[in-house]
């Protein structure tokens, strides 16, 4: 059983990074992030979409 947790909590962590990664690359495209990065990442996607870019 703790293997199992410990495989859970790097699968957790590799998806966070992973929604972090996009999240971040898009933006630095100039484009909106995917929600479902936003998603992962805690971060409501309407709200981000109110950001002013200067």
């Amino acid at each position: 059983m703790a293997g199992h947790r410990q495989h859970s909590r790097l699968g957790g962590f590799l998806a966070l990074f992973g929604d972090a990664i996009a999240a971040a690359s898009a933006v630095s495209c100039g484009r909106q992030p995917d929600a479902d990065n936003l998603r992962g990442l805690g971060i409501d996607a309407r709200q981000f979409r109110r950001i002013r870019h200067f």
